[in-house]
């Protein structure tokens, strides 16, 4: 008879807490950890982790797998690369609460600021729910792998109070204002992790125009997260318009963080070019948090920015006018005529349309640059579009057509839009140093046919810890990041520790078999749709609720995931 569910066997244990390693054992029983050390006892199953790293589930605080834990149960790619609790609902967008009129116009918004096909939604999504409550109730009803959190997003949440007014952007009232603090206090009630806006000016909808939290005022925000003070719970989560300023964006996170006395997380990234304004923010958190708030920065350990390609959603020609006659064309015929010499003078020729803020990413040649396998998402500036057209005598354009040409229209570009300051990363790993910024803005279930981010954790162990060229941090340091200080960031302050009774949710890891792949394309959404999608090889095992639900890489087919009503 065993006396364990589960035994990891003499692994190298990073437990969470950024403490010392310890190389021992693990056992757990009931979904919780029994014991940690040396363990004398027989499970009912084994692992062996001599050699290994032991870790934590990762704790993915950015995610808008809002659409996919509806309709999928593996919330991927997240759940490939050591994700064990996955928080939706960031950005102020989502499907809660609804009613039946205003379905298009949600789809429309989540259309055009997260890249998911309207189709996709429309027929990925049953719709039976109208409250956010009653959302939280059909989440929770699913299988998945791996634990969800949702915020209350504020797009839905000022159309069904206000209606019409609410879409077009019209201030609210106080009657409006009411409304939405007693709906914010409901959702806590029913388990929401916090509410959840939007401030950036290239959020769009997919028909272009402003979404409807844009240029909210903050009276709205403090009203809406004093039914999170009413409720004594929840996280306010925002992205900031940095293109108008931080001394006047940062003064959102301020305001509500006294008036409500909640604590506040937003993105932080910075440049490629010019001053480092991210040091003034880390500043201001400082200062926040100093005075008795708080307020974490979320960091992407990597450049952030777009992924392009002919398949994809956005690619170097996209916008020239002479694209529209093969726009509609299979790769394979696209590429056939781009040899046309014709065609070709055309579109090197060609200046962009107007369209999607997005579109233009892919004509940046300073930061454009190959992506290959194994992807190098930190590559020298003299890669870039720009370097190797003054390295040849030509124009980037013609590297980038080139390019799309001898890889039969399969290659892939990377456009990095910041964090990438001067081509390094040392920004990154100053801001990602600093006490109140933790890994974020992996945006999984979300950009499907331009950013696969989901694997930043992957990525934060294979080049700040692996290769720590530069940069590094030491793997305990890591592991805290991705766990439990993530976790705490967002109130979930008992998740990402390894300890008796604590959560089984855990990763064993072989670091000397790391390696992240290039992005590939899968057709596994509704109605036909494909997205982006990428693996990672090194976990050993990924366990949730003390389930394995992956093993050497691959789906156990286990579905322990549960959904996690409030902090």
């Amino acid at each position: 008879m065993s006396d364990y569910d589960l035994i990891i066997r003499g692994g190298t244990i990073a437990d969470g807490s950024g403490g010392d390693l310890i190389d021992g054992d693990i056992a757990i029983s009931d979904g919780k950890i029994s014991a940690i050390g040396q363990v004398s006892g027989k499970g009912r199953e084994e692992i062996d982790a001599s050699g290994k790293i032991v870790t934590p589930g990762f704790v993915d605080v950015h995610t808008h797998y809002d659409g996919q834990s509806i309709w999928a149960e593996e919330l991927s790619p997240s759940s490939s690369h050591g994700v064990t609790t996955a928080i939706m609902g960031n950005c102020g967008v989502g499907f809660a609460p609804c009613r039946k009129a205003d379905h298009d116009m949600l789809i429309n918004v989540m259309e055009g600021v997260e890249d998911i096909p309207g189709v996709v939604m429309s027929d990925g999504l049953s719709w039976n729910w109208e409250t956010f409550p009653e959302y939280l109730d059909v989440v929770a009803s699913g299988k998945r792998d791996i634990d969800v959190a949702a915020y209350l997003p504020h797009s839905p949440l000022r159309v069904y109070a206000m209606g019409a007014r609410g879409a077009s952007r019209e201030p609210a009232n106080d009657d409006d204002l009411a409304m939405m603090r007693k709906l914010c206090r409901e959702a806590m009630d029913a388990g929401a992790l916090g509410f959840a806006t939007s401030r950036l000016s290239i959020h769009k909808t997919a028909d272009g125009g402003s979404i409807p939290t844009f240029e909210a005022d903050i009276a709205e925000l403090e009203a809406i997260c004093g039914g999170m003070a009413d409720a004594g719970t929840g996280t306010f989560q925002v992205v900031l318009d940095a293109f108008v300023g931080w001394d006047k964006e940062y003064k959102v996170i301020e305001r509500v963080v006294e008036s409500s006395g909640r604590p506040a997380t937003f993105t932080l990234a910075s440049g490629n070019d010019g001053p480092p304004r991210w040091r003034r923010v880390l500043e201001m958190l400082d200062r926040t948090n100093a005075a008795g708030g708080k307020a974490t920065a979320q960091i992407m350990p990597r450049p952030i920015g777009l992924i392009a390609g002919l398949e994809l959603t956005v690619h170097p020609f996209i916008l020239c006018p002479s694209w529209a006659k093969i726009a509609d064309l299979p790769v394979e015929q696209q590429v056939a005529a781009m040899r046309d010499p014709g065609l070709r003078e055309a579109l090197l020729s060609e200046e962009f349309e107007h369209g999607h803020p997005f579109n233009a990413l892919a004509r940046d040649w300073n930061w454009l640059f190959p992506l290959d396998n194994p992807p190098d998402y930190a590559p020298p500036k003299e890669m870039s579009m720009a370097g190797q057209a003054a390295a040849k005598g030509c124009t980037p354009q013609e590297i980038a057509y080139d390019r799309l040409l001898e890889t039969n229209g399969k290659g892939l570009f990377l456009a990095a839009l910041g964090n990438y300051e001067n081509g390094t990363l040392a920004s990154a790993h100053e801001m990602l140093s600093h006490p109140h910024c933790i890994p974020g803005l992996g945006d999984g279930g979300a950009h499907y046919g331009a950013i696969c981010d989901a694997s930043y954790s992957t990525y934060l162990l294979k080049q700040y810890v692996q290769k720590a060229n530069g940069y590094r941090f030491d793997l305990a340091e890591a592991v805290h990041m991705l766990s439990h200080k993530a976790a705490c960031a967002v109130g979930l302050n008992s998740r990402g520790l390894l300890k008796t009774g604590s959560k089984a949710d855990i990763n064993v890891i072989d670091m000397d078999r790391l390696e992240l792949h290039l992005p590939e394309i899968v057709r596994d959404l509704p109605a036909g749709g494909q997205r982006l999608h990428q693996r990672a090889t090194g976990y050993d095992a990924t366990i949730v609720s003390g389930e394995i639900i992956r093993r050497f890489d691959q789906s156990t087919g286990a579905r322990p995931g549960q959904l996690i009503r409030g902090a």
